[in-house]
């Protein structure tokens, strides 16, 4: 299938003059867009992401003693992991004793989830 193109001379454009109008303007305001950027980064790492889905499958709060055996990290590296994690808003810890036990913030990844579907 043939497409017939007219070409048109080449003509110089004033200064600050556009080329084209944009077909499509975004509609994620800047606040809104540093917001998701904050939450993808902290889930671009292949640990975070793990640990998120490992905390969103389990039903309640998970001591960080029982997510140290999953991954073939050092506890202070998965305490690194979830310090990124909740500084995001992605999850939250409670403290009981000398424990810590974390869980994914309700909601929390539902502002890209929307945007991304």
């Amino acid at each position: 299938m043939a497409v017939d193109l007219e070409l048109a001379p080449k003509t110089k454009r004033s200064p600050g003059e556009r080329c084209c109008e944009p077909v499509v303007y975004p509609e994620v305001d800047r606040e809104h867009a540093l917001r998701m950027v904050d939450v993808a980064r902290a889930l671009g790492d292949p640990i975070r992401l793990q640990l998120v889905d490992v905390l969103r499958k389990h039903a309640g709060k998970v001591c960080v003693c029982e997510l140290v055996p999953l991954f073939d990290v050092s506890q202070p590296t998965l305490s690194h992991h979830l310090g990124r994690l909740r500084s995001a808003g992605i999850v939250d810890s409670e403290r009981r004793g000398l424990w810590a036990y974390y869980y994914v913030i309700p909601g929390a990844l539902e502002e890209l989830s929307t945007w991304l579907s």
